[in-house]
């Protein structure tokens, strides 16, 4: 029951209040706030002191008369090792908002379901390339320009299983020239990796707030209210959805306990409230679908919180690579930064690998990407820089697609220059982060990639790119017929 104690009235309060905490990671030039740190941590947060009870959830009486409010990330039997979940201390419960209505008109360009009976999806078995994704102008470009937020600029290239079902994922690019003014979105159908490639973006959660640049990886837990600005002007970027599940640090087995991403540089928010009594808009994602509430105040009045469903991010270039070797290749599990378990024992549902700087010294051995076929479907983006290993031009803002069994690998005159190059140790990947979505299995692309919009920025690859390879084991005939004749008199 509420409290029957007299209102304050929220002009005569702070607008804003911001936890402090001795052990936090420090704001810098390009990132304005402070963090804790740590991955899978049942973290303790509090803007104001002596709010949150070391003994229990739901205190009688609050301290400030705050609501207790618990957002749950997994189911409340799960195993003690996999339940996620935080209690919130806030202003207002999250109940407080007018009717729930669907609202088509925000965005109509984002797929859940990736079965047969979706004829918005389709398969897809030849290699794909995009060229950059274009971003709106920004307003400054003239009256005229489309304003774009972030949840309005979301387009799905392709995924598996459905969220209806709460199985499978969807590979999304958004791109978008505007903040989101006192409107925030949340995601029902899953757990959400954001990854800029072009402008940072400043993500208010309820939880706190945190500064994601390009360079490095946001996760945004599911069911959880946030709302994107764009200190830098138009952006643009990627985003792996994955529903009903939640990305995890790859097992490093042999490896031992350090070595790759490491928990300690992965960045929670600290608790930070706002008053804000304005009218907000509350956008919701279920099954693909967008609805839309009102509230007349601000979803970011969270002044304490405690547990472990929460947004964090991570600088992939705090990446600690391992694949030097004297010989041979390193499998592409060394390059895996979070994976996502599936329902097969055996198979992730998807791994997120990084490819930056490292040296190569690998003695005897062809250095680039061998020509393969997985079981995995390999959908590849490039953050910035160059990116050789592949067939196809990769360029930052872009995506490549290589479905699962397919083959693929460098063209033919990389492997000839590869096979006859001088070996000594290089350096390679010099100014550039790549990364792949390494999905387990098929995947189908939408229409709005394949026909639609998207299929503006598809560059095909050369049909007569593999007419010149040689099969350079003709030229060695004399060799082969006498070393068959010398071993058929041995």
């Amino acid at each position: 029951m509420a409290s029957s104690a007299p209102v304050a009235d929220p002009n005569l309060l702070p607008p804003t209040a911001t936890a402090k905490a001795e052990f936090t990671k420090p704001p810098t030039a390009g990132d304005p706030y402070s963090y804790t740190t740590g991955f899978g941590n049942r973290f303790i947060s509090q803007a104001l002191p002596g709010i949150i009870s070391w003994s229990q959830n739901t205190p009688q009486k609050v301290k400030y008369d705050l609501y207790s409010e618990q957002l749950n990330g997994s189911a409340v039997n799960a195993k003690r090792s996999d339940i996620r979940h935080v209690w919130m201390y806030r202003i207002r419960p999250s109940v407080a908002h007018g009717p729930v209505r669907l609202d088509p008109s925000i965005n109509q360009h984002i797929e859940s379901s990736f079965l047969s009976p979706n004829s918005n999806v389709e398969s897809c078995a030849a290699q794909q390339a995009w060229d950059p994704f274009p971003i709106p102008e920004g307003e400054s470009t003239g009256a005229d320009a489309p304003t774009v937020n972030f949840v309005q600029g979301i387009r799905t290239i392709g995924g598996k299983g459905d969220a209806s079902l709460q199985e499978g994922l969807a590979i999304h690019i958004y791109s978008a020239n505007a903040s989101m003014d006192r409107e925030a979105f949340c995601n029902n159908d899953g757990e959400m990796l954001i990854l800029p490639q072009q402008g940072r973006l400043d993500i208010t959660t309820e939880l706190g707030p945190l500064m994601v640049r390009p360079g490095e990886v946001f996760l945004m837990p599911s069911g959880m209210r946030f709302s994107v600005k764009l200190p830098d002007g138009p952006s643009r970027g990627y985003i792996h959805e994955v529903f009903a599940a939640r990305h995890d640090l790859p097992e490093r087995g042999v490896i031992g306990p350090n070595g790759m991403s490491m928990e300690r540089n992965y960045c929670a928010p600290l608790a930070r409230y706002d008053i804000d009594e304005n009218l907000w808009s509350i956008i919701h994602k279920l099954e693909g679908a967008l609805h839309r509430c009102e509230q007349r105040h601000t979803p970011f009045d969270v002044v304490a919180w405690h547990g472990n469903h929460v947004p964090i991010k991570y600088d992939l270039n705090e990446f600690v690579s391992l694949v030097n070797s004297t010989k041979d290749q390193a499998d592409p599990t060394l390059y895996t930064v979070l994976s996502v378990k599936s329902n097969r024992k055996d198979t992730p549902l998807s791994e997120f690998l990084i490819f930056t700087e490292k040296w190569i010294t690998a003695e005897g051995t062809f250095r680039p990407p061998y020509y393969h076929r997985n079981m995995s479907t390999e959908i590849m983006g490039l953050v910035f820089g160059e990116y050789g290993g592949s067939s196809h031009v990769l360029a930052p803002g872009g995506l490549s697609y290589e479905a699962a069994y397919m083959p693929h690998g460098e063209t033919y005159e990389t492997w000839q220059a590869a096979s006859q190059r001088e070996l000594e140790p290089v350096k390679i990947c010099k100014g550039t982060m790549a990364f792949m979505f390494h999905i387990g299995g098929p995947v189908k692309l939408t229409k709005w990639a394949m026909h639609g919009p998207g299929a503006k920025s598809l560059h095909p690859s050369d049909p007569t790119q593999w007419d010149t390879v040689r099969p350079g084991f003709f030229d060695h005939a004399e060799q082969i017929a006498a070393e068959i004749a010398a071993e058929n008199r041995g």
